[in-house]
């Protein structure tokens, strides 16, 4: 049973899947898609929707407060998600990221995921 198992552990240990997934989510965030392993892109999503939800509410210190506790490494993809992303979806009640299935890796047929904004 699988019962209050919050997020996949992504065979790594909790402090390297938490700094791999805030990287991961800093970069998407510049860059603007993110194209992993199934499995890798499903858990950035989660942390990327949690933290345009808290920047769509405003450019208010507290919020931003939060999201810094988030993505604490990179001040300006911070100031952009607050500044040009999340004004694009205050009318939009969830659902910020798609991701879209792109095949297999031929090296070990792994799942590959396209992370993008909608």
């Amino acid at each position: 049973m699988n019962h209050q198992i919050k997020n996949k552990k992504l065979n790594l240990s909790s402090k390297h899947r938490k700094a791999f997934l805030r990287n991961q989510a800093l970069h998407f965030i510049k860059f603007g898609k993110l194209e992993s392993t199934l499995a890798r892109v499903k858990e950035v999503r989660r942390l990327v929707e949690k933290v345009v939800t808290i920047a769509k509410q405003g450019n208010l210190f507290n919020n931003r407060r939060k999201v810094l506790k988030m993505l604490p490494y990179d001040q300006d993809a911070v100031l952009k998600l607050f500044v040009e992303i999340a004004p694009n979806y205050v009318n939009r009640p969830g659902g910020y990221t798609r991701v879209n299935r792109l095949g297999v890796r031929i090296n070990d047929t792994a799942v590959i995921g396209l992370l993008s904004w909608v």
